[in-house]
């Protein structure tokens, strides 16, 4: 499996960086982790085939997470010609949420262009849900009530299991999430500073050992922690990189 971060960034686009997006590849599978507002620039910045995605699994509804869904189905339509199926799964009130994205980035466009088959799937949170290739369990995270319900993901593919903690303060969820998984990737937005709705690297650092993960990648960093991650013992990700696992 191949991990590309085409965004590692925060909701401010810290460190020049873009918007939360990460595509991941195998032998069948080919998925965006959530898709944020600037991910159509890095997709095309990155030169990724579009149309050869069949799923974008999507955390919560903050525009550095959701907000490039619009741009993604407006480009499919109209520049990709997108023919084959695309699937979008997420939080319960994706459905009601992927409307009303649609009516304010493009008004009268269709939410279900007729170029291509799309389906919108709600997780049942706690059970997995399967999606192609794609085994998805979303679990409970402490991000923001009105953007939810706010999600982390273990997803369980050709093998593997990747985990993603999504947008959140610490929390136990974070240990059923990351546990013995192939890759973690896990927000870290500030070094030390406890902040609400997101998780510290101090806090972090000390659960890791619990969490035991085969490899941690931190990523949605602030300029406080961008300002220490070359101190770090953990690996970082950065837009544009490349891991297999």
């Amino acid at each position: 499996m191949q991990l590309q971060f085409l965004g590692s960034g925060d909701a401010f686009g810290s460190g020049g960086r873009f918007h939360t997006c990460f595509h991941i590849t195998g032998g069948t599978a080919n998925f965006l982790l959530d898709c944020g507002a600037s991910s159509i620039v890095a997709m095309k910045r990155w030169k990724i085939d579009r149309n050869a995605i069949d799923t974008i699994v999507v955390t919560h509804f903050h525009g550095d997470h959701f907000g490039g869904i619009p741009f993604f189905i407006l480009d499919a339509a109209l520049v990709a010609k997108r023919k084959r199926p695309l699937a979008i799964v997420g939080p319960p009130g994706l459905a009601a949420r992927y409307a009303a994205a649609m009516d304010v980035a493009f008004p009268s466009f269709p939410h279900a262009p007729p170029q291509f088959p799309l389906s919108l799937t709600e997780v049942e949170i706690g059970r997995p849900s399967t999606v192609g290739p794609l085994v998805v369990t979303g679990f409970p995270v402490v991000h923001a009530d009105a953007a939810g319900p706010c999600l982390g993901y273990r997803i369980e593919v050709e093998g593997r299991v990747l985990s993603y903690s999504g947008d959140t303060e610490w929390t136990e969820s974070l240990v059923d999430i990351g546990r013995n998984a192939d890759m973690f990737i896990c927000e870290c937005y500030t070094y030390e500073r406890e902040v609400r709705s997101h998780t510290s690297f101090a806090a972090l650092q000390r659960n890791l050992p619990r969490v035991a993960a085969k490899r941690v990648v931190l990523t949605h960093m602030s300029d406080d922690m961008l300002a220490h991650v070359d101190a770090l013992q953990v690996e970082a990700a950065s837009d544009g990189m490349v891991l297999d696992f």
